[in-house]
């Protein structure tokens, strides 16, 4: 390939914006602006740059936004306070825990309100302003691996995606009074706080946990209610997950996001409301899909907020997932659901609203994330982009549940190119219409991309997602592998005898069961993957349950042991023959790297061309949000891998 091509570094030309938070009136927006710089500009390494994230506040009353924060820490999480005139947020400054400040908008120096050893997160200001709740292990170290010495585990939950090891105890909830000036041990938990939500009234706070530890690796979680002074009470027998909590204005009654218990991970989370006598329905009964984003993009670097909110006392505004697309909807006490601010080719990512208006995030598939308030747009980042991005083209497929369908991102030109087929994780994720740098970047490159929503894939309704519970590796393979034959009929560009499978997570599963099955493809390359479902459900953070969830199997009943390993790929490596390219992180505590291990122990005992990538201190997350200068090397042994075999 030509050295004029575009190539992975021009990653470090982007700038990620997230948290976008509208101000009490409405007609202000805080948000975080993520840009890659390098570590110590006054200490560069000619032979090794030091990227990394820089994050500043940024600020927007409608017009083009400005640079609001210039520290040389990483400032995160601006949260308004009720009168508009402070700005809380968190501040990390050389490499420690981010701790609390506070900036007055009228001018003046921001102030540091907490010195802990660990760090500050989920900051809320109370309704009525008195106060600010956060979370924090405060000066609780662990430093057992730094001394060397060994570690005792007696809990079901000790490791943790992101997170590495947890903490010997959960971060407690403090409260911070601001008139005094004081800090204080609110509540300490016995089991992790999930999420928290201030009442309307002020007089405390809802919370979500789970009754025990082993509740917890269940999902099984309750809503408790903690008054300023007191003990928490426990509110609900719901006995599921809970995603966010949002209390009704008047007072005595809530939203939860949810699933309702005997559904697990693949039903489609939906709106609850409960009554104060602790009765509930669903609210958004007849919506067949669920609530929040799930539509994956790759320029998404720190937090997205999509909480519902009150728009006022009868009308709740959520975000939803409909096939590729996610927009803003509304739903009434009665039930009814309608469109907010849907465009079927965008994506909302993430949004606030209040006293009439909203800050959000949208993207395109040829179109980088732009922070918009009330309908304007207010960054313009598109124009960072270093080379065009160039639109999808749709392809649809028929199966026994209807229309699946997908897109194939072609480079310019007539000439035939190598194609590549993409998968996405989850299973019930979406790929769609956010904007991925990596898809436009092989397209640049001359290669044409193909990706798709099979089943189990979220966006479709349930019946499209369940139809691969207890049977992935069946329904699932062939919606990919019918949908990549008619991007081949629909364009005849692309090259069927050089193509590629690719996919990351559950993606890097179904590469590796799809090359164990055919050998139609002449490159692989599989990325935090799962080959030995055994193995990974008592290594992996969610294995205690996940296999429950998705194939009504588990990995510890020996009953469901020869089922599992049926369904595993490393059941079929002898079949592979398909050159592999193995990418994984050394922290990633989901798809735990012995997956990694396993699969290419096996294939280089079959001697199959493969190379093994393996990224330090990085998790799940790196290929969305790993540290830029391993996020490129990724993309260049990905751009190597393609140049290689096709």
């Amino acid at each position: 390939m030509s050295n004029s091509l575009p190539g992975p570094d021009s990653l470090l030309a982007l700038a990620f914006p997230s948290d976008p938070q509208v101000s009490p009136d409405g007609g202000k927006v805080a948000f975080v602006l993520a840009r890659v710089e390098e570590e110590d500009p006054q200490k560069t390494d000619a032979e090794f740059a030091r990227p990394r994230y820089k994050t500043h506040l940024w600020l927007s009353d409608g017009g083009p936004a400005r640079q609001l924060t210039h520290s040389e820490g990483r400032d995160s999480s601006p949260r308004w306070s009720p009168d508009g005139e402070t700005l809380a947020f968190v501040r990390t400054v050389n490499g420690r825990g981010g701790q609390l400040y506070l900036l007055p908008l009228g001018g003046g120096e921001a102030r540091r309100v907490t010195g802990f050893k660990g760090a500050v997160q989920d900051v809320q200001f109370s309704p009525d302003g008195r106060f600010l709740a956060f979370f924090s292990g405060a000066d609780d170290e662990d430093k057992r691996d730094e001394r060397g010495e060994a570690r005792v585990i007696t809990r079901p939950r000790y490791r943790f995606n992101g997170r590495d090891w947890l903490p010997e105890r959960p971060a407690r909830l403090w409260r911070y009074d601001i008139g005094a000036d004081t800090v204080t041990e609110w509540h300490t938990p016995d089991t992790e706080i999930n999420s928290y939500t201030w009442q309307p009234d002020s007089d405390g706070v809802l919370f979500v946990s789970s009754a025990d530890e082993l509740a917890a690796t269940q999902g099984q979680q309750e809503v408790w209610q903690l008054p300023l002074e007191g003990q928490p009470t426990q509110l609900t027998h719901w006995n599921s997950g809970i995603g966010a909590l949002i209390p009704h204005p008047d007072g005595g009654r809530f939203v939860l996001v949810g699933r309702p218990e005997g559904k697990g991970s693949p039903e489609n989370s939906h709106l609850f409301l409960f009554e104060a006598d602790g009765s509930w329905r669903r609210l958004d009964e007849g919506h067949d899909h669920g609530v929040g984003n799930m539509v994956g993009g790759d320029c998404h670097v720190g937090a997205l907020p999509e909480k519902p909110v009150w728009l006022n006392e009868h009308t709740l505004l959520f975000s939803s997932t409909v096939r590729g697309s996610c927009g803003l909807f509304r739903v009434t006490l009665d039930g009814e659901v309608t469109p907010h601010d849907h465009d079927a080719q965008t994506v909302i990512p993430s949004f606030t609203a209040r006293s009439g208006g909203v800050a959000l995030i949208r993207e395109r598939a040829d179109r980088f994330p732009e922070v918009e308030l009330n309908g304007q747009q207010v960054t313009n980042l598109h124009e960072r982009l270093t080379f065009p991005a160039r639109p999808p083209e749709r392809v649809t497929f028929q199966n026994d549940l209807g229309e699946g369908e997908g897109w194939v991102l072609l480079p310019g030109g007539e000439a035939k190119v190598p194609s590549i087929l993409s998968i996405h994780g989850g299973p019930h994720t979406d790929y769609g219409h956010a904007f991925m740098h990596e898809f436009q970047l092989f397209a640049a490159r001359g290669y044409g991309v193909c990706y798709s929503n099979p089943r189990g894939s979220a966006g479709y309704g349930q019946a499209w997602v369940d139809d691969i519970h207890g049977r992935w590796g069946g329904p699932d393979a062939d919606d990919l592998l019918n949908f990549f034959d008619r991007c081949l009929e629909a364009h005849p560009r692309l090259d069927g005898n050089r193509s590629a499978v690719m996919g990351g997570s559950y993606g890097g599963f179904m590469t590796n069961w799809i090359t164990g099955h055919t050998t139609r493809f002449q490159a692989a390359i599989t990325d935090r993957s799962i080959c030995n479902l055994l193995s990974f459900g008592g290594t992996s953070d969610i294995g205690l349950r996940f296999w429950e969830d998705e194939l009504g199997l588990n990995f510890h009943r020996r009953a469901d042991a020869l089922r599992l390993w049926d369904m595993s790929p490393l059941q079929y490596v002898e079949n592979v023959k398909t050159p592999t390219l193995i990418v994984h992180s050394v922290l990633d505590h989901r798809c735990p790297i012995e997956q990694a291990e396993q699969w290419y122990a096996a294939l280089t005992l079959h001697g199959v061309p493969v190379r093994f990538v393996r990224f330090p201190e990085e998790n799940h997350e790196l290929s969305r949000a790993g540290r830029p200068d391993r996020r490129i090397k990724r993309l260049e042994e990905y751009l190597g891998w393609l140049e290689e075999w096709l």
